[in-house]
């Protein structure tokens, strides 16, 4: 009996699988080619639709466009992500908002009584950071599937990025991602990845 090759097995035809994972990096440098509203709104309508528990979706973005914008938060980034930080096409800042639960009555409406319980929910922002760190990976798929490459960078000053650009509160810092073409210099050498036998036990 011949094996079956794991890419066989999957719905995505080879092409799709390698744009959105095999062949697909994590970007160091962009082209000056612009990323656009259009780009972002296509890649929101399409990951809003990964599972968020409740279907909170407690993932909120801030577009850094403007030059003064960028100028605010590169000192807030770690020294090694300041350069490209500042010249990347766009840089988004993901948060994990923790009054999600205000949205409970349009998203969960089968559960009338959500969001006042939800409000007085003591793990209420642990809920919104670990569901929003989930939708940062459906992100980074979604900037893929634009065909664009994703940065996404957790070493910055998050406590100054909150005072400086959300000081209303309620938001916790969980990435910034810069996003664009990839530039001929974008690529560090690709590390290993894990075996199935290293990851996956059967009991």
């Amino acid at each position: 009996m011949t094996a079956t090759a794991p890419e066989d097995v999957l719905a995505l035809d080879p092409a799709t699988q390698d744009l959105l994972f095999r062949e697909a990096r994590t970007a160091n440098a962009f082209t000056d080619e612009p990323v656009s509203d259009a780009q972002v709104r296509a890649i929101h309508e399409l990951v809003k639709w990964g599972p968020t528990a409740m279907n909170t979706q407690p993932l909120r973005l801030l577009a850094v466009r403007s030059p003064e914008a960028r100028e605010r938060l590169v000192p807030l980034m770690n020294e090694g992500n300041r350069a490209k930080t500042a010249t990347a096409p766009l840089v988004l800042v993901v948060t994990a908002d923790s009054g999600f639960h205000e949205h409970l009555p349009t998203v969960f409406p089968h559960k009338p009584d959500a969001r006042e319980q939800m409000a007085a929910n003591p793990g209420r922002a642990a809920m919104a950071r670990f569901n929003a760190s989930i939708q940062l990976g459906y992100l980074i798929v979604g900037i893929r599937a634009a065909g664009l490459a994703a940065g996404p960078m957790s070493g910055f000053d998050a406590e100054g990025i909150k005072k400086e650009f959300l000081p209303d509160g309620g938001q916790d810092v969980v990435a910034v991602v810069n996003i664009g073409r990839p530039g001929p210099d974008a690529w560090l050498p690709r590390n290993p990845r894990l075996d199935y036998d290293q990851v996956v036990t059967t009991i």
